[in-house]
């Protein structure tokens, strides 16, 4: 009866389906068991092909170092192929040191699980070791010979512990290892000496990141700030961090900050236990093919007719707005059956181990193209070069003078203008006035006491780097006109308002910008007995008062006194109507 005390039998029961429930709950069919086998098999298979590509990346370089003749004229080349296989040497020593720790791994929770692993076979269907490990190979394995498949508790016990967010089995320093093997591999390939560089790179830790996109540029910053050679190195370095880079922390069915050992290695059955070690012994093994293609490609191993590679582009280097401009773009050695990759602004065809880009001109004083060409080895890396081509534009001009109106006013800036038609540059030079750039233009400042000055003007190529003097024009040093005096807004001579009371003085009909203030004023009222006086530009209570007397139609006078830019103090009079 529901809520009745339980008989023993019926608590026996119950505990006999709990167990039975979990049993089922935790029970892998034979299928998936066997899915794993054959996926860790192909993960062998696979290992076993970058395993071949590595080994004969190094053997190309080491057979190009025996064939090298021992003189004077290849001393450069074989100590650059003797420096290329130690580095190839330490990848291949850190590299097997790694996959033997794996190796060590899969033995032990093997062994704990009961399977026999003491005895080689090669090829033999029951046995579970078929080949021993050797340098930089694994232990080939036959995991269709495992009998206890679906074992968990050895693996999760032995690799992860007892909390899969702080493994503190195997898998710690599993994990550690790995990651060190990252850092030593990019430092390995990216630190050394060449052309009397140093070039070297300690990576950092990245193991945390938003998405793939966030990796990459936390390791292209990372790559792009340390002292590599960045025209060689850079992709390769960044490509063997980031393939070698897995997420520290992950989220598992609804629960954050799993660690990425835990994720993976939590109840994993014991096959699929040894396919995810094997795994990380293919990313291993990945690595150290890449690494060791890298390294072969620096040195001319028959892959290349050689050894650098320079991004070359060339064409016109002065052009006019609105002209076609036709550059070539190659790289400065090629081989006509591998054709270069071209990318830049504009048209791009490419033909001849070359590309030829073809852009329109704009406007301002040059046009700095760039872009990027690239090309395959043997080994199918890509090479990659930077290249820029800087073009001088030329506006075509012509200019007008008017010889009787050449004046340059005291105390003013004089706006100066000058074209040097056919070169990129036009210098100005001054005498009796100072000369100082502004944007496209010049500010001319007299400077002597002389009635006159003069501006010479030369044209400059950039490209030459030459100078040629071009003319010497003279100007007349005169002070500024006289400004118009201003009640309001009424000019000298016409009809003003009674209610205003600011006086302006300034040009009414000319070019020159100067400023001018009044300093003081008196005024006079036909029919009044006195003038009104004040100082700067606003009628005082007696200026206002006064204008107050006068009648319709009469006329007021003003004299004032103003100063311009140039600091001289001008008497300037006017008359208004009322």
């Amino acid at each position: 009866m529901a809520g009745g005390k339980e008989t023993p039998r019926q608590k026996m029961i119950g505990m006999m389906y709990l167990v039975l429930t979990a049993l089922l709950a935790l029970n892998v069919s034979k299928q998936i068991l066997d899915a794993f086998v054959a996926i860790e098999e192909n993960i062998q298979k696979a290992n076993i092909a970058q395993i071949e590509r590595g080994d004969k990346f190094k053997s190309d370089v080491e057979e190009e170092l025996t064939t090298t003749p021992k003189n004077a004229e290849n001393a450069a080349k074989r100590e650059k192929l003797q420096k290329i296989l130690g580095q190839m040497d330490q990848v291949n020593k850190m590299s097997d040191k790694l996959l033997k720790s794996i190796d060590a791994i899969k033995l032990e929770i093997l062994e704990k699980s009961g399977e026999a692993v003491k005895e080689y076979k090669k090829d033999d269907e029951n046995t579970i070791l078929w080949e021993k490990a050797s340098v930089c190979k694994p232990i080939r394995m036959n995991l269709m010979a495992v009998q206890a498949k679906d074992q968990y508790d050895i693996p999760m016990h032995e690799i992860v512990g007892e909390d899969i967010k702080t493994p503190t089995g195997k898998g710690k320093q599993l994990w550690a290892d790995f990651n060190k093997f990252r850092a030593d591999l990019v430092s390995t390939v990216g630190s050394y000496k060449e052309g009397g560089k140093t070039y070297t790179i300690t990576p950092k830790a990245i193991n945390t990141y938003k998405s793939n996109a966030d990796l990459v540029k936390q390791v292209t910053d990372m790559v792009k700030k340390s002292n590599v050679n960045h025209m060689e190195d850079d992709q390769a370095l960044s490509d063997l961090y980031i393939n070698l880079t897995k997420p520290e922390r992950v989220k598992v069915h609804d629960m954050d900050g799993i660690h990425w050992i835990g994720a993976t290695f939590d109840h994993s059955p014991l096959v699929a236990a040894v396919a995810s070690l094997t795994s990380m012994q293919q990313d291993v093994l990945s690595a150290r093919a890449y690494a060791l293609a890298h390294l072969k490609s620096k040195v001319s191993t028959g892959e290349y007719s050689f050894n650098k590679i320079v991004g070359l582009a060339y064409g016109p280097q002065i052009a006019n707005t609105g002209d076609e401009v036709e550059l070539k773009v190659m790289m400065a050695a090629f081989d006509s059956d591998n054709q270069p990759e071209v990318t830049g602004p504009g048209a791009i065809t490419i033909e001849g181990g070359q590309g030829t880009l073809k852009t329109k001109v704009a406007g301002g004083a040059e046009m700095v193209l760039s872009g990027t060409v690239s090309i395959k080895n043997k080994s199918g890396i890509k090479k990659t070069e930077n290249w820029t081509h800087t073009i001088k534009i030329m506006k075509p001009q012509g200019t007008v003078s008017l010889p009787e109106l050449n004046v340059l006013y005291k105390g003013y800036n004089n706006i100066v203008e000058g074209v040097a038609s056919g070169y990129d540059q036009t210098i100005l030079n001054g005498n009796g006035v100072s000369l100082t750039k502004s944007g496209n233009q010049y500010i001319g400042r007299v400077s002597g006491a002389g009635r006159t000055a003069t501006i010479s003007i030369s044209g400059k190529n950039s490209v030459t780097n030459k100078t040629v003097p071009l003319g010497t024009f003279t100007f007349r040093v005169m002070n500024l006109p006289p400004p118009s005096l201003f009640f309001g807004a009424t000019e000298d001579g016409g009809k003003a308002s009674k209610a205003e009371t600011r006086l302006f003085a300034r040009y009414s009909d000319s070019p020159l910008k100067a400023e001018f203030s009044v300093q003081s004023w008196e005024l006079n009222v036909a029919g009044a007995p006195r003038p009104a006086k004040g100082t700067g530009n606003t009628l005082n209570a007696d200026g206002i008062s006064l204008m107050k007397q006068a009648k319709p139609g009469s006329t007021i006078s003003f004299m004032t006194q103003v100063k311009g830019p140039d600091g001289i103090l001008r008497k300037k009079s006017g008359v208004f109507t009322i």
